[in-house]
């Protein structure tokens, strides 16, 4: 098949789920969307492993940059896609092939944007972090990032959704000393001694921080907790990894701080963090955005690809006609009628 990117967005997204791209399976969409682009005539192109990169160059004074993943979830018995009366179903209708037809929708309808445009279809993201596409691409095609203003074309339920939280994973641990259960008396209980570290979770009061209109929620909580040996055995090693969600008003190395702080007297170790991002509104280019999708922006709950761009110092927020409530799902889904409204802003915006 070949995608038809003069479609409708709807049939567009539709084409575009019914290519299965699990993560590390990107290929056959990615030369998909590599050749469709080429076609457009209008784009300079550069693939990148399964990722594909485009951009006018026309000597507009602004850029815009527009990004979105081609992988999704493993599949759950739901692809090809389906219809039932408003609602496309399968696996990424949600997260976020919806998202990727905007994206391709408007490079071909726009012979004249008002900016000039650099489309960013990256691999990997549903994976581990340092697999993600765009990380990669940050790393060895920096130039091709440059911008004054980037979307991500994550679900959003066609709302604007400002910047994104950080993320840290850190393991809080106990020991004490092993011995027989029925002699317990001779040992130290290290999994007794993790009730301290769920009571200051349980009592942890987390922060509501408003930034540029958006309200950020965080949140502090227990994620896994493992420890024992057997049945017999006091245990000498109890583990309870916690996962903070952070306001962009802190970085990784601030919010790592705090969590050390929170289990002080603990041995603690961070495993895994991610940036925050700011809302990214106060660029010319993102209040005009604003003013073409309407709406209030609110905060974006979750960590998102828009913290990748704002360590490179690019305003961005998400914006995708999904639910991100049911993406990942077996029954995940889009509603088609947001895919329509949401193209239509998208071009609106970029036609100026």
């Amino acid at each position: 098949m070949t995608l038809d990117l003069t479609a409708d967005p709807i049939a567009l997204t539709r084409a575009l789920v019914d290519i299965e791209s699990v993560s590390g399976n990107e290929r056959e969409l990615a030369d998909q969307v590599e050749a469709a682009v080429r076609a457009l005539g209008r784009f300079e192109v550069l693939r990148d492993g399964q990722a594909v990169l485009a951009r006018t160059n026309t000597g507009k004074p602004r850029r815009i940059l527009l990004a979105g993943h081609l992988d999704t979830v493993p599949t759950a018995d739901n692809v090809p896609s389906t219809v039932d009366g408003d609602r496309m179903y399968g696996c990424g209708t949600s997260d976020m092939k919806s998202g990727v037809a905007l994206m391709l929708h408007a490079a071909a309808v726009l012979a004249e944007p008002a900016y000039d445009l650099t489309l960013v279809f990256y691999d990997c993201e549903e994976i581990e972090s340092d697999r993600n596409g765009l990380g990669r691409i940050s790393r060895t095609l920096r130039d091709w990032l440059d911008c004054d203003f980037g979307i991500v074309l994550e679900p959003t339920s066609g709302q604007i959704e400002g910047g994104c939280q950080g993320t840290l994973r850190a393991v809080v641990r106990t020991t004490g000393t092993r011995a027989h259960s029925a002699r317990s008396w001779l040992g130290s209980n290290a999994i007794h001694a993790a009730a301290e570290i769920l009571t200051r979770l349980s009592a942890y009061q987390p922060r509501v921080v408003p930034i540029e209109g958006c309200t950020y929620r965080e949140g502090l909580n227990a994620v896994n907790i493992t420890g024992g040996v057997a049945g017999n055995i006091v245990p000498d090693e109890c583990v309870v990894t916690v996962n903070y969600r952070f306001a962009p008003d802190r970085d990784e190395k601030a919010a790592a701080a705090h969590v050390k702080e929170v289990f002080d007297g603990f041995d603690v170790e961070i495993t895994d963090s991610a940036p925050s991002a700011p809302p990214g509104l106060s660029a010319p280019a993102a209040q005009a955005f604003v003013r073409a999708i309407g709406g209030t922006p609110v905060a974006k709950y979750g960590w998102t690809d828009v913290g990748r761009l704002a360590t490179l110092g690019i305003p961005a927020v998400n914006f995708g006609p999904g639910d991100p409530n049911t993406a990942h799902k077996r029954d995940e889904y889009v509603e088609m009628p947001k895919i329509t409204t949401a193209a239509e802003a998208l071009v609106r915006f970029l036609a100026g």
